[in-house]
């Protein structure tokens, strides 16, 4: 199971960023498959290999620290000045890219790795919260916040025929429903794990 997981996370990355080409919805969905799709299952399938971050670096990739790294990333690569720079020069496009999936694998790794369970569940579930939160502030706004020069958008335009905000506005659906409901589920998941351990036996 677990190399499945790892082939079907390298294969969700070049399709990511072929989604990155339709628009804001594009943009979105790119993101989202990098941090909230392929970053899960890459995390598991390295899960306790000599490849897994967590294990090489457990004082490090903590759940709450890779948490907040990860908020960091997603929050300032879509601030309307940076997003323009990253438009502006493919190799920056290609780095926030990266940052994505960088961020994803860390958090999803540590959440998985650590032994303080609580620690995971909590860190995946206020990811799914700001995810949440940053695609209401997108879908909402009464105006577009990036213009029309999304990566890619100048070859092939913003999907379905949209106009800028409504492809605005479907790309933070985008966001809500993979981006929210990934974290949420995952941390749902481990959730059930803890609840379903057996209790250690007392010495």
């Amino acid at each position: 199971m677990k190399r499945a997981a790892l082939l079907t996370g390298f294969l969700l990355v070049p399709l990511g960023l072929a989604c990155a080409h339709f628009g804001m919805t594009g943009h979105m969905t790119a993101h989202m498959i990098a941090v909230a799709v392929a970053a899960p299952l890459l995390a598991f399938g390295l899960a306790e290999t000599a490849l897994d971050p967590a294990r090489r670096w457990p004082r490090l990739v903590t759940p709450m620290a890779m948490m907040l790294v990860e908020l960091v990333a997603v929050w300032a690569w879509h601030l309307p000045a940076v997003r323009r720079a990253a438009d502006a020069a493919p190799w920056l496009g290609a780095a926030e890219y990266a940052s994505f999936l960088g961020a994803g694998l860390l958090l999803w790794s540590a959440a998985i790795h650590t032994p303080q369970r609580a620690a995971g569940i909590g860190a995946l579930l206020l990811t799914s919260m700001h995810m949440t939160l940053l695609g209401v502030l997108i879908g909402l706004a009464p105006r577009p916040l990036y213009g029309s020069g999304m990566p890619g958008m100048h070859h092939h335009g913003a999907p379905f025929g949209l106009d800028p905000l409504a492809d605005q506005q479907l790309g933070g659906v985008a966001m809500l429903v993979i981006g929210g409901a990934s974290y949420f589920l995952g941390g749902i998941a481990l959730l059930a794990g803890l609840l379903r351990a057996k209790p250690e036996p007392s010495k």
